[in-house]
């Protein structure tokens, strides 16, 4: 059968055995990932798989399972056991499906590539070698290798829902990333770079890859530490799509409700300069977050988050919207076996009008960071401290690499001390954002 066939039946499975409400999620894909470390395979991995995942109410009361059985007996099995467990199960005035949700998407968008679904083993393995040897042959000190990845994923997602939605879409991704280690005077460093994007035609040529990948390995030979100090701390846009990450989290409706984010209570309230936009964009052409609808069937869309330093919107599902007292921003994630929750689709700080070189130009002493290390983020206060690498910044140039040194902060102070915003936009990723540059942190070193 069809995947929306076997949605539709599991779902007047449920109806049939007392669910008051229902909705189900039909993923069906193709992987593919290998890997290689010094010309050689490590690593091969293919397979294809199928899975759904089940959600009925009964009056208040819910439950979740899943299953990669999809035989009609054993759907059947599934409604019943799902509609007993819910029964037994505390109930919540909050649960319940999205009130006035379309019956079919409003929007179609390009998620799939046919050659991504069509990339060989041979040829993933091509391109990770190809990566590698690129890497290798920059320079003499590139020694060793931790390997090079390439993976790919192919598939439709199908969800329905007893208030009458029927909707799926296919999507697509390829990632190609290496790792080269470096040597010089007998000490090691090693970096990486990558490209990830929807269709094989958008990401950078293995030769590309490996090439960045060795000149940030090599740039990091001779690191020293610094003295502890307070400096402008400029973040590359890899490092600075994680100062992002931690907006996206603290601005999900599932934090605010629960009390666990730096953000609550801020709403319409001004937590950085007006040079920082951020807007979450599910329609964004090529996204890797992007897709037609939510995880409950509801549209996604555009929704400025920061709107020139001001907090405009969170970021809610249904339930969580329900909690706050708010609308769905149509951002429920939804995995096959889990409930929907608030997530972000391609979260993108808007690009500045001054060029990385410029902002660089502009600190006389202080730190580039490239690379962080430890998870020592507390959301809900928004203290910060994280081991960092990068680059030493006198006089406007980039001198010498650092490491071993600890960068401290509060993440809304960090913000609020923005004081340029880069023109560097990168997609590789669904949370983006450009070089940033914070007026002041501390630096903790020798």
């Amino acid at each position: 059968m069809q995947l929306e066939d076997i949605a539709a039946q599991l779902i007047d499975a449920a109806t049939r055995n007392g669910a008051t409400a229902a909705d189900v999620v039909v993923v069906e894909g193709s992987s593919l990932d290998v890997g290689v470390r010094l010309g050689e395979i490590e690593k091969l991995k293919q397979a294809r798989e199928k899975h759904l995942g089940l959600r009925v109410f009964v009056g208040e009361r819910s439950a979740v399972t899943s299953s990669a059985d999809f035989s009609r007996r054993s759907l059947e099995k599934l409604a019943s056991d799902t509609c007993n467990l819910a029964r037994v199960l505390a109930p919540d005035s909050f649960s319940g499906l999205p009130e006035g949700a379309p019956q079919r998407p409003d929007f179609e968008i390009d998620l799939y590539d046919p050659e991504v679904a069509a990339l060989t083993p041979e040829r993933a393995i091509a391109f990770a070698q190809e990566a590698e040897a690129a890497a290798r042959a920059v320079d003499a000190r590139i020694v060793n290798s931790e390997g090079a990845h390439c993976s790919a994923f192919s598939g439709r997602m199908v969800y329905a829902a007893s208030a009458g939605f029927r909707g799926g879409y296919d999507s697509s991704s390829i990632s190609l990333w290496v790792v080269p280690v470096a040597a010089e005077n007998g000490a090691m460093q090693r970096d990486h770079w990558f490209s990830s994007r929807r269709k094989l035609a958008q990401i950078e040529s293995p030769t590309a890859i490996g090439r960045k990948a060795a000149e940030r390995a090599l740039r990091r030979l001779n690191a020293r530490q610094v003295r502890t100090c307070e400096v402008p701390v400029v973040f590359d846009p890899q490092t600075a799509s994680s100062l992002l990450g931690h907006l996206a989290s603290a601005a999900s409706g599932d934090a605010i409700f629960r009390g666990v984010s730096f953000l609550v209570g801020k709403l319409g309230q001004r937590i950085a300069p007006e040079i920082f936009t951020v807007v979450d964009d599910g329609r964004l052409t090529d996204g890797l977050g992007s897709k037609p609808f939510d995880g409950e069937g509801l549209p996604t869309r555009r929704t400025v988050v920061v709107e020139r330093g001001r907090l405009a919107s969170y970021l809610c599902d249904t339930y969580s919207g329900r909690k706050l007292g708010m609308a769905s921003t149509g951002n429920a994630s939804r995995s096959v076996g889990g409930a929907p929750h608030s997530s972000p689709t391609n979260f993108v700080l808007q690009p500045g009008a001054t060029t990385p070189d410029a902002i660089v130009k502009s600190v006389k002493s202080g730190l580039y960071v490239t690379d962080l290390i430890g998870f020592g983020v507390n959301g809900t206060t928004g203290d910060y401290s994280r081991g960092a690498s990068g680059m030493w910044i006198e006089n406007g140039e980039l001198a010498y690499p650092v490491e071993q040194i600890t960068i401290a902060g509060n993440l809304l102070a960090m913000y609020d001390a923005i004081e340029a915003v880069g023109d560097d936009i990168d997609m590789r990723r669904s949370v983006v954002a450009p070089t940033l540059k914070v007026t002041k942190m501390t630096v903790a070193g020798n």
